[in-house]
Order: C-alpha cells, then sequence, then structure tokens
C-alpha cells in the first residue's frame, strides 16, 4: 500500500528531528495535530512498511535498529539477564 501523505509528513518530521524530545512533542502537536503517543504507535507502523523503507532507507533502518534495541533491553529486563 502507497504512503499517504499523512505517512510522507511523519517520516519527514522524523528525519528534521534528532535529539529534541521536549520540544519535538510540542511540534508534533502543533505541525502534525497528532498526540505524541499517537504519532509514535504511526511511526512504529511505518517503520515495518517496505514503501516507508523505500522513500527513506537511513532513516528507517535507523529507526529500526533502535526499535529492536529498545525491544532488546525491554526483554532482558522483564527475564531478568540483564
Amino acid at each position: 500500500m502507497p504512503l499517504s501523505d499523512r505517512d510522507r509528513a511523519i517520516l519527514d518530521f522524523e528525519a528534521r528531528w534528532r535529539r529534541h524530545v521536549g520540544a519535538k512533542e510540542e511540534a508534533i502537536r502543533t505541525e502534525l495535530g497528532l498526540a505524541p503517543a499517537r504519532y509514535y504507535q504511526l511511526l512504529g507502523r511505518l517503520i515495518e512498511s517496505p514503501d516507508a523503507l523505500e522513500r527513506d532507507p537511513l532513516l528507517v533502518t535507523r529507526l529500526q535498529r533502535i526499535h529492536e534495541d529498545r525491544r532488546r533491553t525491554r526483554l532482558a529486563r522483564v527475564s531478568g539477564t540483564r
């Protein structure tokens, strides 16, 4: 399924914002009209999309790596191995 305008806007927005967490959440509300929690839900789905990977492979690959690292950390905490 091709990316929607909102999907492209989310990817473009994420590509611009690196590490400005507090300001980023306000910008998500202002620029995209989304609650931050909803934004991150949508972004999580997007990084699994082949179309998103095709649009911005560096960004999507980086986000997939971060997502996987966080998942491993959570699993390690739950299993007590970390």
